[in-house]
């Protein structure tokens, strides 16, 4: 087998990688509408800090639950059709959203979160199998953070179209009626309808597919060692591998990345009076910040593996460098200056997309292919419980009167990769890959 660096012809692995981009644009486009519409859906509703975090809660709770079931349902019935059943139940939840009236919105809220968070537990799993089964480990991270930057394209488009959509009849948030807040929650159902047409026609695996030519096959898996059989593995085997929990534990830093999601909005409207309107640019901000950091991220430690570096080396050297980057966003309650926070958390956010692009490329470097769905799976499920956590604790704080929350928040942001990442590094000191079996390749 073809042992070479040198690009092969052929270049249908990017037509599958873009699909995953599209696929992860609809999820966080999605899952962002909440956020960003969360200031005036509080006012509108009449719904405490607390319920909005239950509501948040609801969603995390049903990604978790998803986490642990849809990365082994992904397993046994293949990317191609576990794909499908995410995004479609994804979608059909997110819509539910249009139809829920004010006398029961918060029961009604929780019930919709509660399935689009089963539903888009699915997509990372599915898009992680997928870089496995189409790219050989040397690019991994990078098609990864590409794909992974496809959360903040969905997350800076969510703004600009809330903000043109959604309106107050009185001006002012607070004043008058909250008018067209249903038709966001509409629009993915399209897009998630063209998606599954695309990916019914395109995906196969790449040793079935009649245009991946053998150059591009042998360059696929120039770094297999053995063609996997297609046995189960079952799920005490996985939860047993100490590289399970080592990738769980770097998840746990998904609770960042969603506060900014979910909080940031809030953040912003409470501190610096930012209107519904206002939000779509400095969320193109951050986002775009973000985008360059999950894209760099992965170059980067592909770019030192390329360079002669142990793949164990390149991978924890890009995440110390990531979590360095993250530091400074610790002290975004200290300061006043609106555009200067949105800049410290879009480095912040950067920083997790590149730290995330690699912890993700972790699970494909070390597990055999058909595990990697499941491992995913279960550190996506810790990250999720980190979420719930941080929620309960937001939530109860910020409806006492102060900003306080907001403090601990960045604070603990801005201190955790470093922290996570000796401690990932104390769990698996070594990334010596398992085979089929789960045993270490010596």
């Amino acid at each position: 087998m073809n042992k070479s660096n040198n690009q092969p012809k052929g270049k249908y692995r990017y037509r599958i990688l873009a699909l995953l981009m599209l696929a992860t644009t609809i999820n966080y486009f999605d899952r962002s509408l909440m956020g960003i519409m969360s200031p005036e859906l509080i006012e509108w509703f009449g719904w405490t800090k607390k319920d909005y975090a239950n509501i948040l809660i609801a969603f995390q709770i049903a990604y978790a639950i998803g986490l642990l079931t849809m990365g082994g349902i992904i397993d046994r019935l293949g990317t191609k059709k576990g794909y499908i059943l995410s995004i479609g139940l994804w979608s059909a939840f997110g819509m539910m959203h249009a139809a829920i009236g004010r006398g029961f919105s918060i029961i009604g809220f929780m019930l919709a979160r509660f399935g689009l968070g089963f539903g888009e537990s699915g997509n990372f799993p599915a898009a992680i199998k997928t870089t496995a089964e189409w790219f050989p480990k040397k690019d991994r991270a990078f098609a990864t953070g590409i794909f992974n930057a496809a959360t903040s394209i969905g997350a800076i488009a969510a703004p600009f179209v809330v903000g043109a959509i959604v309106y107050w009849t009185g001006g002012e948030r607070g004043e008058g009626e909250l008018v067209n807040w249903r038709i966001p929650f509409l629009i993915t159902g399209v897009l998630s309808a063209i998606w599954v047409f695309l990916w019914v026609r395109t995906y196969k695996k790449p040793e079935d597919h009649p245009k991946v030519s053998s150059e591009e096959l042998s360059y696929i898996q120039s770094d297999s060692e053995v063609v996997e059989s297609v046995e189960k593995l079952p799920w005490s085997k996985v939860l047993a591998k100490k590289q399970t929990w080592a990738f769980s534990l770097a998840k746990v830093t998904d609770a960042v990345w969603w506060f900014y999601l979910f909080w940031g909005a809030i953040f912003l409207a409470e501190n610096f009076d930012v209107k519904i309107k206002e939000m779509g640019l400095p969320f193109l901000v951050i986002y775009l910040i973000a985008d360059g950091g999950s894209i760099f991220g992965g170059w980067l430690s592909g770019y030192f593996i390329k360079k002669g570096w142990a793949i164990n080396k390149a991978r924890k050297t890009t995440l110390l460098i990531c979590a360095l980057i993250i530091l400074p966003v610790a002290f975004v309650a200290f300061i006043d200056n609106k555009w200067l926070a949105i800049f410290l958390i879009g480095f912040g956010a950067a920083g997790h997309q590149a730290w995330s692009a690699n912890i993700f490329t972790l699970v494909s470097d070390v597990f055999p292919k058909k595990a990697v769905a499941s491992v995913v799976g279960v550190g996506g499920m810790v990250g999720a419980v980190a979420g719930i956590i941080s929620n309960v604790i937001l939530g109860v704080v910020l409806d006492g009167a102060d900003n306080t929350g907001f403090f601990w928040a960045f604070l603990i942001a801005g201190l955790s990769y470093l922290t996570i990442l000796g401690l990932v590094h104390l769990i698996m000191p070594r990334m010596i890959p398992l085979n089929e079996n789960l045993q270490a390749v010596k």
